[in-house]
């Protein structure tokens, strides 16, 4: 059982956990500024003290990493979800054929009398898409559904833990350097060389900030205020704690799918975005025939009772808008697999069959001056 559902994680560990899952301090000296926050508030650590848990924690496991969560779609090259149907005498052939192309970051089995595996293609070069696309139909024989980001209306996976800091409204990301957005969209060698070295997190010690610039060879200062400006910028989502939400006890998560009306998507979007507990939310294209839904938002549940609470949740947010059905199409499917009417459904990961996280390297090299 991991640390958050036995009990092991005292108040401590859970308050910087809730605190600092965004708008940890780009200053020189972090750990002093963010404990110093936590202090009024209740929590009374040192600046040496949170650095030592948030390396424990990180060691054990229970964050992912610690540092900058690096939006890779502003930084080059493109990503897209794709679906298919992977018979299921040959389910494992499948997936590890899929599997064995570079170009797929992650890969999900999901519950689906179709299309029941899905996956992550990044690449540098977007016109890779339809020839990967293409070289994977030609090895597995099973058609591709492409299901690109038409509309983002919320990224912001945060899992907030019982006790002290419960909103998780600790944002520190005003201290350090003023800095002003570049207006480019590329990225200089020192640029791109910087946002390697943070992609896997910072370094876990009193001045990461410097000792990331003693990394790469450049000025601590340049440092901060680059990551800041990347910050403003959109090329970095938040700097923190990045926590794993399975060892959080997150182990629930369910892909909901709506068939929304075209004219009110624009509506229904921020709508279901301002739900604290959907930490994805998108509109992606239909596919006729196959594939009746538009909209995606994704939930998490630390259990089956809680995941299915925030899943109605979500429909009777969306029934403020237009006439949903009460139950998911996957409750009316007959036993031939017929359901007269698809307004929405929920796809539950069953099984992770890779994920190796996107492939930042290429992409940023395709986009440097």
């Amino acid at each position: 059982m991991d640390r958050a559902q036995s009990g092991d994680l005292d108040e401590y560990d859970r308050a910087l956990i809730n605190a600092f899952q965004g708008g940890f301090p780009v200053c020189e000296e972090p750990f002093e500024r963010a404990a110093a926050a936590l202090r009024e508030r209740g929590i009374d650590l040192s600046g040496p003290e949170l650095l030592a848990r948030i390396e424990r924690l990180d060691r054990e496991g229970v964050l992912t990493r610690f540092g900058a969560l690096i939006d890779a779609s502003e930084i080059g090259g493109t990503a897209t979800l794709v679906a298919m149907h992977a018979p299921e005498e040959r389910y494992e052939e499948v997936a590890q054929t899929v599997n064995a192309h570079r170009e797929v970051a992650h890969n999900y089995e999901r519950e689906h009398p179709h299309l029941n595996m899905w996956f992550v293609l990044s690449v540098a070069d977007e016109s890779r898409v339809e020839e990967v696309l293409a070289e994977i139909e030609a090895e597995t024989g099973q058609e591709t559904y492409d299901l690109p980001k038409q509309r983002e209306f919320r990224v912001e996976a945060k899992f907030m833990l019982d006790g002290p800091v419960p909103e998780g409204d600790v944002d520190l990301s005003d201290l350090g350097p003023a800095v002003e957005p570049s207006g480019r969209s590329s990225l200089t060698p020192d640029e791109r060389d910087l946002l390697l070295a943070i992609q896997g997190g910072l370094p876990i010690v009193e001045r990461p900030y410097k000792a990331v610039a003693e990394e790469i060879g450049a000025d601590p200062g340049w440092v901060r205020e680059t990551i800041k400006r990347f910050d403003q910028e959109g090329k970095i989502r938040r700097v923190g704690a990045i926590p794993n939400h399975y060892a959080l006890g997150y182990t629930e998560n369910g892909m909901t799918v709506w068939n929304v009306p075209d004219e009110l998507v624009a509506e229904v979007g921020p709508a279901i975005a301002s739900l604290p507990f959907v930490t994805h939310c998108y509109e992606r294209p239909r596919h006729e025939g196959v594939w009746p839904y538009n909209f995606f938002a994704m939930t998490h549940g630390r259990s089956e009772a809680e995941s299915e609470q925030r899943i109605e949740q979500v429909r009777e947010r969306m029934a403020e808008f237009w006439d949903v059905d009460a139950e998911p199409a996957s409750a009316r499917r007959t036993e031939s697999g017929d359901v007269e009417d698809e307004d929405w459904d929920t796809l539950f990961s069953t099984r992770i069959l890779k994920k190796t996280g996107i492939r930042l390297d290429e992409r940023a090299d395709a986009n440097t001056d």
